[in-house]
């Protein structure tokens, strides 16, 4: 059952953090439109819906797209951590590289990364990362889904997604600025521990400095770049 809630009530921003409602379905599509015209960093735009949070961040890194791209991993650890605070204690959250949030094993939502172009070496104009948790499941057969779930299914009863949208947005925030005063080493060292599928995948065995997967492949290893998980206009 979806819990009652003000679904009127603005929710409350940190500092440097302004929102606006989505006016459709797509907050991420909607944000990477809005930082086309030049709308300022630190926007969020948000759906307000009972059964699913959506939400995209507009953020302007000034380093090139190869180090920008750390913001992926800066609002998975927001996540991770915004769940940490307010779900109950015994539900497990994890990340994959590939941007899944997993609740208790199973993918719950995922993270999303999008940049006017996939130059690596330029800085760019604008960088948006959206979110997508469910609250509840989609219908589907039962058994249809067995490697999906919903915030709750998993015991989370008391969570509302606007509230979850402040947490992750404090979150993220928190480690933005670690990330901008020591670098990509705290958020390594955290993404990696969060991450569900690297080293444990028999192919994936580590990341590199900037986040990318380090894929054995036979005899070799080859590098898969985070920039790969770029979505482009």
């Amino acid at each position: 059952m979806i819990p009652a809630a003000d679904h009127s009530a603005p929710p409350a921003f940190p500092p440097l953090i302004s929102g606006r409602a989505a006016a459709t379905d797509d907050p991420f599509a909607e944000a990477q439109a809005l930082a086309r015209e030049g709308c300022e960093a630190g926007l969020v735009v948000y759906r307000n819906a009972p059964e699913r949070l959506s939400a995209a961040l507009i953020l302007a890194p000034e380093v090139p797209l190869a180090d920008a791209v750390a913001m992926l991993p800066v609002c998975g650890i927001g996540v991770q951590n915004a769940l940490g605070a307010l779900a109950p204690p015994e539900v497990a959250v994890h990340l994959r590289w590939s941007g899944d949030v997993l609740v208790n094993g199973a993918r719950a939502g995922r993270l999303r990364i999008a940049a006017p172009d996939r130059n690596a070496d330029a800085c760019p104009d604008w960088l948006v990362v959206g979110l997508d948790l469910d609250f509840v499941l989609p219908l589907a057969a039962p058994g249809e889904t067995p490697d999906t779930t919903a915030l709750y299914e998993e015991g989370c009863g008391d969570l509302e997604p606007l509230p979850l949208l402040e947490a992750w947005l404090r979150h993220t925030l928190v480690w933005l600025h670690r990330w901008e005063t020591e670098g990509n080493r705290p958020i390594h060292a955290e993404w990696s521990g969060l991450l569900s599928d690297i080293p444990r995948d028999d192919a994936a065995i580590g990341l590199d400095e900037r986040f990318g997967k380090l894929v054995r492949d036979g005899a070799t290893t080859r590098l898969v770049p985070l920039t790969e998980l770029l979505e482009t206009p």
